[in-house]
């Protein structure tokens, strides 16, 4: 199966680390936008969901490169916030996208909220970009609580304060191993894997008999 080319339409270096290490095994070379000296193309993210942001990140850069164009949105929706801060998580706590203010801003929120009412999900949802210009979508989901504040160094965002259903600490205790497998971005990339891997051999295959 010829190696193809596949580009995360992301400035976050946290995710590329994270989204790198989960399609591994794909028969692709994977390219973030760092790799590609584009770490000043930015997307105004107006959306008003996930899917809008990341469809528009991913054609957006579908212009400026050739390729598979991976682009995802990711936010963390809390019960007892009617849903905030959603669509808005990055930049929650100030349009600079700082993990600390975002955090602390989500703690003050549920200062008085207590633990049976601080249930929460991180939601992902990516969108793929063939060369072709055909496109499919996946996401997941995570579900967990808010903790009452932050606890271990491993992760980012939001990872500190986020004690997903079934365990007893923080994704920032539990390390990059265990969230890699029960995450919500775990879990909308191993649905891509599954779909990209499927069209890769179906494609190989196709060139082989066409040849």
């Amino acid at each position: 199966m010829a190696r193809r080319k596949l580009i995360l339409a992301t400035g976050n270096l946290d995710k590329v680390v994270e989204m790198k290490e989960i399609l591994k095994d794909l028969p692709v070379d994977i390219f973030s936008k760092k790799d590609l000296e584009l770490e000043e193309f930015e997307v105004v993210e107006d959306g008003k969901t996930l899917e809008e942001n990341a469809m528009k990140k991913a054609m957006a850069l579908k212009e400026k490169v050739e390729g598979i164009i991976i682009a995802d949105d990711t936010g963390l929706f809390v019960k007892a916030l009617n849903g905030a801060p959603g669509v808005y998580s990055a930049r929650y706590g100030g349009i600079e996208h700082d993990y600390i203010k975002n955090n602390n801003k989500l703690l003050e929120e549920l200062k008085n909220v207590p633990i049976d009412k601080r249930e929460a999900y991180f939601k992902t949802v990516i969108v793929v970009i063939l060369e072709d210009g055909s496109s499919f979508v996946v996401e997941g989901v995570c579900e967990g609580a808010i903790g009452f504040e932050l606890k271990g160094d491993n992760g980012f965002g939001y990872d500190p304060l986020f004690i997903p259903k079934g365990y007893d600490k923080s994704f920032g205790e539990l390390g990059l191993d265990i969230k890699n497998k029960i995450s919500h971005r775990a879990k909308a990339l191993e649905k891509l894997k599954e779909q990209l891997y499927k069209i890769l051999k179906d494609d190989a295959h196709e060139d082989i008999c066409s040849k």
